[in-house]
């Protein structure tokens, strides 16, 4: 059975990966989604027997082929699959036996289930993150009200008094207020529009790396930048994605501070690679930049990891709990994402921005 061009095209387009094989259950095709989960090339697979894609799959390739001879659909769901490279991934399939042209093949659905976790997650984070928002906007807007009564009764009270030690004092609740505003103005973020135009994102990184190598100079952390110089221009803000990455990369210098750390030597890795046939919030992306900064720092506590980018979270006793949110918000204003894991000694930020692909 050979797809034309057409039917590959479209396949090519489906999120849910697609597989068909011969009676043998030997590959005939697998479409892009597929070759994202499986990590292997369409001309790589071709022909090859299922058993050589999927390492130690002997009961899951005996019910396929149950299914093959009794010529029946099976399901089966949180299956824990290993590729050909040691990846384990968990996903739900669905074998379709069917005849044409008097041969047997059959129809493989690979639907990724840590994918549909991410992305439910994602999309809860999105709309909390929404919500907590709006309700920081109204109190922001509650408590600037005060602050400028204030800061204004403290200016005419130093131009009334006569000693310049109360004038000392008027000062520093004029100072205090201008501050408090100022962690308001934050809080809510900038309501700039973006300007938009064609970024490359080595460019940002590089930036970022000059405003941090002075903060790090004696203090035992390296950084190092490993870079897919094949990544095209991304449609994005300069300014506010510097921003963004600032953040997590100080964050990751924060962490490894920690008296926690039980090495000499804290690293801090920038590293950008392409990202293909993704999925960002609900939209599916052919390309995507993905730009992940990891730190081998003590790690972030299992009960913070799903609410850091929530405003006023942190794990730092001097911590603001701003920096984190502000990125979630850039980012999201760029059709992005970002996600964390980790654990002690591998803290991962992860970026995918949608690279737009011109025709």
């Amino acid at each position: 059975m050979a797809l034309n061009n057409v039917h590959k095209r479209l396949l090519d387009n489906v999120k849910t990966g697609v597989i068909l094989l011969d009676s043998k259950l030997r590959f005939i095709y697998i479409n892009a989604a597929a070759q994202a989960l499986l990590e292997i090339s369409d001309r790589k697979v071709h022909e090859l027997f299922i058993g050589d894609v999927l390492v130690n799959a002997d009961k899951d390739i005996n019910e396929m082929q149950t299914a093959m001879i009794n010529n029946n659909s099976f399901t089966k769901r949180k299956a824990e699959l290993q590729t050909i490279r040691n990846k384990g991934i968990f996903v739900d399939y669905t074998i379709s036996p069917f005849e044409y042209d008097g041969n047997k093949q059959a129809l493989i659905e690979l639907n990724s289930a840590e994918h549909s976790q991410r992305i439910s997650r994602e999309e809860s984070l999105h709309s909390a993150y929404a919500t907590t928002r709006e309700l920081v906007r109204g109190l922001a807007h509650e408590i600037k009200n005060p602050l400028g009564g204030i800061r204004g009764a403290a200016q005419l009270l130093s131009q009334e008094v006569p000693n310049s030690e109360l004038i000392d004092y008027t000062r520093v609740i004029i100072t205090e207020a201008d501050r408090l505003h100022n962690l308001v103005d934050r809080l809510i973020g900038s309501r700039k529009p973006l300007d938009l135009k064609d970024i490359n994102i080595h460019e940002v990184l590089e930036r970022v790396r000059n405003l941090v190598n002075a903060e790090i100079s004696g203090k035992g952390i390296k950084l190092v930048f490993d870079y897919d110089p094949s990544i095209p221009p991304i449609l994005g803000d300069t300014e506010q994605m510097i921003q963004a990455m600032l953040n997590i990369v100080r964050n990751a210098m924060q962490s490894l501070n920690s008296p926690d750390i039980d090495h000499d030597l804290g690293q801090i890795i920038l590293r950008t690679r392409i990202s293909r046939n993704v999925t960002i919030g609900t939209k599916f992306s052919r390309l995507a930049a993905s730009i992940e900064v990891i730190d081998n720092g003590p790690g972030i506590p299992i009960d913070m990891i799903e609410t850091i980018f929530y405003p006023m979270i942190s794990g730092r006793a001097d911590g603001s709990g701003l920096g984190l949110p502000i990125t979630h918000g850039i980012i999201n204003q760029h059709k992005g994402m970002i996600e964390c894991q980790s654990k002690p000694g591998n803290t991962n930020f992860k970026v995918l921005l949608p690279i737009d692909i011109k025709m």
